[in-house]
């Protein structure tokens, strides 16, 4: 692997990792989901997953479980403190629903 950034990506960016990846995928009238698990890898915050060979579309009925492969991108300990820092504001807006009369949202 060639480091164009040097240290830089030491900071910002950690290394770039490639694994396999199990991929179900089903759209039914029972189901609608997605799940990529990739292996041989424990994912921390900040990391990023590509998953290589996943179908863009599947029709209504279907349901697909293959093996593929997927390009997994570290994060490096500057993301990794931006990513849990920025998380406890995204989770306080979920402290900020209630329940209002209906007379008071009108």
């Amino acid at each position: 692997m060639t480091d164009h950034w040097g240290v830089g990506r030491a900071i910002f960016g950690g290394k770039t990792v490639e694994v396999p990846c199990t991929v179900e995928i089903e759209r039914t009238a029972d189901y609608f989901f997605a799940n990529a698990i990739p292996e041989g890898i424990d994912l921390r915050p900040g990391d990023r997953v590509l998953v290589h060979g996943a179908p863009d579309r599947i029709e209504f009925g279907e349901k697909l479980a293959f093996a593929t492969t997927a390009t997994v991108y570290l994060a490096g300990p500057l993301e990794r403190f931006w990513t849990r820092w920025s998380a406890l504001f995204e989770l306080t807006e979920l402290y900020h629903c209630g329940f209002e009369p209906k007379e008071a949202a009108a």
